[in-house]
This record gives C-alpha cells, structure tokens and sequence, in this order.
C-alpha cells in the first residue's frame, strides 16, 4: 500500500471573501496527507507524533470520513477544526475508456462531444497536445505559463502551474522517470489550456488545471479533460485518476467513485490559536450566508463569472 507519512509543514490558513483571499496566517504543523489507496481503505488514524519548536498542532488532510467524523484525539488537548468537508472524487482506470464512457447518460456524453466539436469549429480544428519527456515537460512550462498567469485559477485562487525553477527542474526530473503526465489545448495555434498530472504507484494526480479566460464558453477545462483521459486510458499503466482535495462540478462530472474526506486542524489550545480559528469561522459563516442569499436570488453564477472574467 501507498502509506503517507508525518512531515514538517507551514500551512497557509487563508480568509476568503468568496473567492477573494483578503488575508493568510502562516502556522507551523505536523502534516500528513492521506493517499488515495488509504482512503478508499478507510484507514484509521495513526498516533500523532510529538510536537517540535514553534509547530502549533496538525493538520490532516483528505481523512476518510464515511461516518461524519475522524477518529480525533480528545478535544481538551486540541482545538479541533474542521476547515472542510468534500467528496474525494476519483477514476477508476482499471477498465477501458468504453467502459468509462459507459458511465455517462447519453445525454452527458452527447453534450461532451457537442463541446469537443464546438471548440474545434470556434478555433480552426482541434488541437490537442501531450507531454511526457523531459525536453516536452520543460516546453510544457514555457507554454503553459502566460496561460496560467491570465487564468482565474492563478489570480484568484492562487493556485497556478508553479514557476520557480526547482519545480521546473524536479518536474523535468520526473518526467525521465516516466513520472510525469501533460496536455494542453491549442486555439488558433497559441494554447490556451493546461493540465499537468504527476504520477505516483501508477495513480494520476490532478495537480493543475486551467485556461485563458476569454474561453471560457467553450468550455476548454472539459474538452482538454475529456481528450487527456482517452489517451491516459490507452496507456493501459495507471489503476486511478485522483483529482485530490476538494470537489467541484467538474470532478464530480468526471469522476466513476466519490469518497467523504475532510481536511482537519488540530491545535493547542493557546488563546492566539482560539481566537484564530474564532475568526476564521466568523468569516467563513458570513461569506456562506451571502454567497446562499446571492444563490437564492440567481445571481451566484453571474457574479462568478464576472468576477472570473474582469479581476
């Protein structure tokens, strides 16, 4: 079995206004991130190493939760925070791409090849790349980077393709171990999507994904999905498809098996750290009640896009 292991970690804790981050705490922690394998095995968790320096708690990430909650240490010790609940969403690749598209309506997949065919009319013929070696890898960066850095997924949620040159080298690295997995789509000859899988015990890892927002209503995020997954399927290497932490329409769209995760901090229970996750649950409670009026009132979507298209 993958087994994840105890690490030293800064994690980041942001305070969102939506998708706006307004402001981040950094907080020293134990971290350990349950693989893929352990959560489909729901596996317990195991003791909890000692604290060390200025490291303030734990934080577990994508615990198996099929009943609600983990199996946590008593909540006198620690501040006990869960910072979210998701559906860990996975492909199931030990079929074939028929099987696989075999779990979609007819509808669904009608619609997915309606888009591919769009796209390809919209933008002179479909144009769809793949990347695996390490000359590829190193040109994969260089073109997807001004594509990463107009994206929402970088200027919003902070979470576009790397760009320091220690990931560049240690991609490029994994890459001639036949560790490394990359796509992009092309419109009218420049990319305009991407979509970058490291891969660990034959398991894709649903690392980056994201596209120029111009694009958008051509929904390049699911043609690019779409084609990648009938080429990785034609491999016939990998046993899953993990698209990691969190949910979202378009993993749960993609995905053949749906686990419940959560992703945990556990901290001493110094009054700094009370009054910190204090806090950030008052944020949080706020923005869901604006963000639930908006969608009562049908404007959610709207604004999103806006503010995906404008910031």
């Amino acid at each position: 079995m993958n087994t994840s292991y105890w690490h030293p970690y800064q994690y980041d804790l942001k305070f969102h206004l939506g998708e706006f981050t307004v402001a981040c705490t950094p907080i020293n922690v134990q971290r350990r991130v349950y693989t893929l394998e352990e959560i489909r095995d729901h596996i317990d968790i195991p003791e909890f190493p000692p604290l060390t320096g200025d490291q303030q708690g734990y934080l577990l990430a994508n615990v198996p939760t099929p009943e609600g909650k983990p199996n946590l240490p008593d909540s006198g010790q620690y501040l006990q925070y869960c910072l979210k609940s998701y559906q860990r969403c996975y492909i199931d690749m030990t079929s074939n791409f028929d099987q696989y598209k075999a779990k979609f309506s007819g509808k669904s997949r009608s619609g997915i090849n309606r888009k591919i065919r769009k796209f390809g009319e919209e933008t002179q013929g479909l144009d769809f790349r793949s990347y695996r070696t390490p000359e590829e890898i190193k040109h994969f960066f260089e073109l997807a980077q001004p594509v990463s850095a107009a994206s929402y997924q970088e200027r919003l949620l902070d979470c576009g393709l790397p760009r320091s040159p220690d990931y560049i080298s240690a991609a490029i690295a994994a890459a001639g171990r036949d560790e490394v997995r990359a796509f992009l789509l092309f419109a009218n000859g420049n990319p305009i999507s991407y979509l970058y899988c490291p891969i660990e015990n034959k398991v894709l890892n649903y690392a980056y994904l994201g596209y120029l927002p111009d694009f958008s209503k051509f929904s390049p995020g699911t043609v690019l999905q779409w084609l990648a997954m009938e080429q990785l399927f034609a491999e016939e290497k990998f046993t899953a498809f993990d698209f990691t932490e969190g949910d979202s329409d378009h993993k749960r769209f993609f995905s053949t098996h749906q686990t419940p995760c959560s992703l945990w901090l556990l901290l001493k229970p110094t009054i700094k750290n009370r009054m910190l996750v204090a806090s950030h649950r008052s944020i949080g409670r706020s923005t869901n009640l604006i963000i639930q009026l908006l969608d009562k009132l049908s404007l959610k979507q709207k604004i999103k896009l806006w503010i995906r298209r404008t910031v």
